[in-house]
C-alpha cells in the first residue's frame, strides 16, 4: 500500500472515531411585531356565566363566573357531534349508514324532528339534524347507533370530556334534557367547542345552514320536514360560523357562538341568560369586544425552511431543518410591546438521522414571557456513511 492511501485510510478511521462537538445552542431574533399591553375590559355580562377565548392558542380574553358548573342545555350537544365526527374519521361509521329508530329516542320530547319508531335515517340526516334544529330524538338515535344505548354513549361522552381537561363537567344524557347532575361550566363548553372545531372544521358546513329539509319516510308514505337554525346570530352578527344554542326553563338561554373575522377566530359562551334575545346580545358583546382589541399573529407554516445543521458521519454533511408546526400568537392590537421570535438549533447531529429528528424549537417571546413555540425537526433521511463514503469524501477534498 503506497503512503497516500495509507494516510487516507487513517484519516478515514479518525474521522469515524471523533465524537460530536459539543451540541451548542445558537440563537436569532427574527423580524419583530409589535402589540400593546392587554387592555383592561370593563365589562358586565347578563348571565349567570360568560367566557370569550381564542381557540387556536387557548387564550382567554374575558371570563365571568367561568368555573361554576351549571345546566348547559342543548349545548351538551356540541359533545354528541364530536363524538359523531371522531367515529366518522375513525372509520367506524360513515355518513350514509342507515340508523333504525328506537321507542326511547322517538320519545325524547324537546327539540325534535318527530322521529317515529322504526323509522329509518342516514347519518348525514340525523347529524344535520342535531346540528341545525337541536333534534333531541336524533341525537339519542345517534347515541344508540355508536355506543349500543345512550347510557354507553354518555360514558364516552364522560370519558372525552376527561380527555379534554373539562373538570366541572357531567353528562347524563346525549342532548341536554334537564337532568339532575348534568352540568357544565362555561369553561368547560369554551374548551369543548375548541376541541370540536380544530379538530373538525368542516362541522361549520352543517352549523351554519340556516334552513333545510328532511324527508321522514314511515308506513304514512314520504314526508318533508323542515328545518331552521336555532342560532339567529347567523344572520345578524358578521363573521357567524356556529355554533350551538340551548334552553330549558331550568338552564335558562344559552349559546357558544363562534365567529371569524380576518383570519382571527373567537368562541363566545353565555350560559344562564334571563332570555334569548339576551344570550345573543351578551355573545355579540364579548365578540365585538375581542375583534376591536385582538389580532392573531402566525408564525412560519409547517414545513417551512429554517436553515441546515451539520451532520457527522452521514452520507451527506448536513441536513434541511424546517417548522413542525406552525404556531399562533394572540395579541393585543397595538405598538407598545414587542413579540421576539427565537431560534435555537442543535450544532449538529449524529448519523444515521432520520427525517422528523427534532433538531431545535422557535420560541416566541412576548414581554420576557414565552407565548408559543414549535419544535424544528430534520426534513430527511440521512444514512450512516459507510467506509467508500467516507474514503471518497476525503479523497474530493484533497483534491480540491
Amino acid at each position: 500500500m503506497n503512503i497516500k492511501k495509507l494516510m487516507a485510510l487513517v484519516l478515514c478511521l479518525a474521522l469515524f472515531s471523533i465524537s460530536a462537538p459539543q451540541l451548542q445552542a445558537r440563537q436569532v431574533l427574527v423580524s419583530p411585531v409589535f402589540s400593546q399591553h392587554d387592555p383592561t375590559p370593563n365589562f358586565t355580562v347578563n348571565a349567570k356565566a360568560a367566557i370569550l377565548i381564542e381557540p387556536l392558542t387557548g387564550k382567554v380574553i374575558l371570563e365571568h363566573n367561568s368555573h361554576e358548573a351549571l345546566p348547559p342545555a342543548s349545548i351538551t350537544k356540541i359533545m354528541t357531534l364530536y363524538l359523531i365526527y371522531e367515529a366518522l374519521e375513525q372509520g367506524r361509521i360513515n355518513w350514509d349508514d342507515m340508523v333504525t329508530t328506537s321507542e326511547y329516542a322517538a320519545k325524547r320530547g324537546g327539540s325534535q324532528i318527530y322521529l317515529e319508531a322504526g323509522e329509518q335515517q342516514s347519518v348525514r340526516e340525523l347529524t344535520k339534524s342535531i346540528a341545525i334544529a337541536s333534534a333531541n330524538d336524533a341525537a339519542a338515535a345517534m347515541a344508540e347507533f355508536l355506543a349500543g344505548s345512550e347510557e354507553g354513549f354518555v360514558a364516552n361522552m364522560n370519558t372525552k370530556a376527561v380527555e379534554l381537561g373539562m373538570r366541572n363537567t357531567t353528562f347524563k344524557n346525549s342532548c341536554g334534557l334537564h337532568a339532575d347532575g348534568h352540568i357544565m361550566s362555561a369553561y368547560d363548553i369554551a374548551l369543548m367547542s375548541r376541541a370540536l372545531i380544530n379538530r373538525f372544521p368542516e362541522v361549520h358546513e352543517l352549523v351554519t345552514i340556516w334552513m333545510d329539509t328532511i324527508t321522514h319516510r314511515t308506513a304514512r308514505g314520504e314526508e318533508e320536514f323542515g328545518l331552521t337554525n336555532t342560532n339567529r346570530m347567523l344572520r345578524t352578527y358578521q363573521g357567524t360560523n356556529g355554533l350551538k344554542t340551548g334552553f330549558t326553563s331550568q338552564a335558562g338561554h344559552s349559546i357558544s357562538a363562534t365567529a371569524e373575522r380576518d383570519g382571527l377566530t373567537l368562541i363566545a359562551v353565555i350560559l344562564g341568560a334571563p332570555d334569548s334575545p339576551t344570550r345573543f346580545d351578551e355573545a355579540r358583546k364579548l365578540l365585538d369586544y375581542g375583534f376591536a382589541n385582538y389580532t392573531i399573529s402566525k408564525g412560519d407554516e409547517a414545513g417551512a425552511d429554517r436553515g441546515q445543521i451539520r451532520v457527522n458521519k452521514g452520507t451527506k454533511e448536513t441536513v434541511g431543518v424546517i417548522v413542525k408546526e406552525q404556531v399562533s400568537v394572540v395579541m393585543p392590537k397595538g405598538n407598545h410591546v414587542q413579540l421576539e421570535a427565537r431560534v435555537e438549533l442543535l450544532d449538529s447531529l449524529d448519523a444515521p438521522v432520520m427525517a422528523g429528528t427534532k433538531a431545535g424549537e422557535v420560541i416566541f417571546i412576548t414581554e420576557g414571557k414565552e407565548v408559543g413555540r414549535s419544535d424544528l425537526v430534520t426534513a430527511e433521511d440521512i444514512p450512516r456513511a459507510d467506509l467508500g463514503h467516507m474514503m471518497i469524501r476525503l479523497l474530493n477534498r484533497w483534491f480540491e
